[in-house]
């Protein structure tokens, strides 16, 4: 039984999006690995870009300076 867990800022992913990462994560699964899309668990996780850190700052702040 496949776990996998994708985690993403939380800006803007819309459900169709999240849909289609589900199914497109399952299939791969699936074709590349024989692995049962019926036992494949997918789990979306969406974080703060205040919660997430790169290189000891926050994804917020670290767009600040991108602009």
């Amino acid at each position: 039984m496949p776990y996998v867990n994708i985690k993403i800022t939380r800006e803007g992913a819309t459900v169709q999006q999240k849909a289609q990462l589900i199914k497109g994560v399952t299939d791969l699964l699936s074709s590349l690995l024989g692995k049962n899309p019926q036992t494949t668990v997918v789990v979306i996780e969406e974080v703060d870009t205040d919660n997430w850190g790169i290189g000891g700052e926050t994804v917020t702040e670290r767009r600040k300076h991108r602009l």
